[in-house]
């Protein structure tokens, strides 16, 4: 045993119950440490979803209130068209005009769009809502007529869809206006 260092001892001079002693505790070890690395990728991954769950919380924190305001937009609206429709142009529709922009400006800068439902735009039920189809031969069918109804986004996500009919082919051997 010329080859064999003085610190090592031969595997043949090691009772068999100890080494077996030692793989058994080297298998424990080993076990012991998968165990912590889940343990460790379990936590990282809740601190990411932790993370992510706060931020969503504070990105729409807001949106309830948002709602809320909505209508009240929509009621500015609304008297607008009834100023246009009785031709009035006074300082009373001036001011309510610079209300509901004012209005949409605060929201814009906190993440609100208008939904784009133009007439002519292909409906799309992600953020249209359907109210009614009309048989047409002036849009193709799928395509938006008419919007009864302003849709708003927060951040991408809808949060009231815009109301819109919705063209359908005429019917066969008649016209639709």
């Amino acid at each position: 045993m010329a080859d064999t260092p003085d610190d090592r001892i031969p595997v043949d001079t090691v009772p068999l119950a100890e080494l077996d002693a030692v793989r058994t505790k080297l298998a424990a070890a080993e076990d012991e440490l998968a165990n912590y690395k889940l343990r460790l990728a379990d936590f990282e991954n809740a601190r990411k979803r932790m993370l992510r769950d706060a931020e969503a919380q504070r990105k729409f924190a807001a949106e309830g209130l948002i709602r809320d305001l909505l209508s009240a937009l929509d009621n500015l609206e609304r008297a607008l068209a009834a100023a246009k429709a009785a031709g009035d142009s006074g300082p009373l529709a001036a001011g309510v005009s610079a209300t509901a922009s004012q209005f949409l400006d605060v929201l814009k800068r906190n993440g609100v769009a208008k939904i784009d439902a133009a007439p002519g735009t292909a409906f799309d039920p992600n953020v249209h809502q359907a109210v009614s189809q009309q048989p047409t031969n002036d849009y193709e069918p799928g395509q938006v007529t008419q919007v009864v109804g302003t849709g708003f986004t927060l951040h991408e996500k809808v949060l009231r869809p815009a109301m819109v009919v919705v063209a359908t082919a005429p019917p066969a051997g008649g016209s639709a206006e």
